[in-house]
């Protein structure tokens, strides 16, 4: 029988930190050799943990994009930048960012994401390197900024919709005082005119290959309009 959209498949797995730990690898992330994650891979039938929620987002969380590698790289190398903060990793995916915040010495991290697989994996990936976050299911670029100190974004503005949506939320993150800081490669719709670039990393990207060149992705702080 074909189902319907939105209809969970029967036959897929019902539990993520279960699928997670059986079917996707645990192994230290490219170019950030302190992190460990669970990372999919060509066996993995990453599928039928997507099919468990019926039409959600993709699984972007599975694989390491180049600004957030980027961003936890800096992070990492630099602890002072989030040492004794309350941190923020909007859109956190596997967790990464999030992870080299804690492992710097943060004060506490929250991360947020909009798929509840991310946020099984974000759990997992935290316990595997030691450190404690909190990670929220939801989409919090819709609100008012959290009670936090620095928000950190690893590639977001890969898509005009979700651009426009997270320079706003942003924008009313430096209207309360939050610092941003902001890891990407270059993405089509990333606000140039708003970032200041601290440094540059080399760092694998998002569906490359295992013999794809190394692409170099950016540091920027997210800056105030002028006049604001």
């Amino acid at each position: 029988m074909r189902k319907r959209p939105g209809e969970r498949d029967p036959a897929a797995p019902a539990d993520p930190i279960a699928f997670i730990r059986r079917h996707m690898r645990l192994a230290p992330a490219p170019s950030l050799p302190e992190i460990r994650l669970y990372a999919a891979h060509p066996a993995s039938g990453l599928w039928r943990l997507v099919a468990s929620r019926g039409e959600g987002p993709p699984p972007y969380w599975a694989y390491q994009w180049a600004g957030g590698a980027a961003l936890a790289r800096h992070i990492l190398d630099r602890p002072e930048t989030v040492a004794g903060l309350r941190v923020l990793d909007l859109g956190a995916g596997s967790g990464i960012v999030a992870i080299a915040a804690a492992k710097s010495g943060a004060k506490s991290v929250l991360a947020a994401d909009i798929d509840g697989n991310a946020i099984a994996a974000i759990g997992l990936n935290a316990a595997a390197n030691g450190v404690d976050i909190a990670a929220i299911c939801g989409d919090l670029a819709a609100g008012a900024p959290p009670a936090v100190d620095l928000v950190l974004v690893g590639d977001l503005f890969y898509a005009q919709e979700l651009a426009v949506r997270v320079t706003a939320f942003l924008d009313n993150c430096l209207a309360a005082g939050i610092k941003v800081l902001v890891g990407d490669p270059g993405r089509a719709f990333l606000p140039r005119a708003r970032l200041q670039m601290l440094a540059e990393y080399p760092a694998p990207d998002f569906g490359d290959g295992k013999d794809s060149a190394v692409k170099t992705s950016a540091v920027f702080s997210f800056e105030s309009r002028p006049g604001d």
